[in-house]
């Protein structure tokens, strides 16, 4: 895992769950370049997006979390599996693309399934982000708007997958991996990252 130089990129790019499934679909079916995917994209408006630099820009950052998976077989699960299945291919995608989502899914939310302490609050989001802060100068350069948007993208990320039930939630749901998940996650050697999808066997 990388430094957190970047993350803060978080706070325009969401989690695109759609937009990956949608690059993840070229990518497999049609075995398109990175270059004929963003044509593609662009040509056919396939995001419903308003300018033509805000789509290109959307599809490069779908292809580095696609690429950056390193496992063909796991874009195809995000092409083709059922929601719930290629959301949580999109997290860990997601997870080894910042360093930031890795650190707070396994050790904000993968600690507090190991404790089997279900309780959650914005409480949480501040104390892992002043202990970012007081660990890291890039972190601690971050502006509070900066901050306060990245925990909002936090939040959503963790309401797409079914983690919580919306914003004011006070509880985590307690999670299943996929199969297809663990697979990839175990086959990669990053067993360290199960416990953000409440596995620890």
């Amino acid at each position: 895992m990388g430094d957190y130089k970047g993350n803060g990129g978080l706070t325009r790019e969401q989690f695109l769950y759609h937009e990956t499934k949608t690059v993840a679909r070229l990518m497999t079916d049609e075995s398109l370049s990175d270059d004929e995917i963003v044509k593609r994209v662009v040509e056919e408006n396939l995001f419903q997006f308003p300018t033509e630099r805000m789509i290109k820009n959307i599809v490069n950052v779908c292809l580095k979390r696609l690429h950056g998976l390193d496992d063909m077989t796991l874009v195809g699960v995000i092409a083709h599996s059922p929601m719930e299945v290629s959301k949580q291919a999109c997290l860990y995608a997601m997870m080894k693309q910042y360093r930031l989502v890795w650190d707070f899914m396994i050790t904000v939310i993968g600690a507090k399934f190991r404790e089997q302490d279900l309780s959650y609050s914005r409480m949480d989001l501040n104390v892992f982000f002043m202990r970012l802060q007081e660990q890291d100068d890039e972190v601690a350069s971050w502006s509070d708007a900066t901050i306060n948007k990245i925990k909002q993208v936090l939040n959503k990320i963790l309401i797409e997958n079914e983690y919580i039930d919306g914003p004011r939630a006070t509880k985590l749901n307690p999670v299943m991996i996929c199969s297809e998940v663990d697979n990839a996650i175990r086959a990669d050697g990053n067993d360290v990252a199960l416990p953000a999808f409440n596995c620890f066997y």
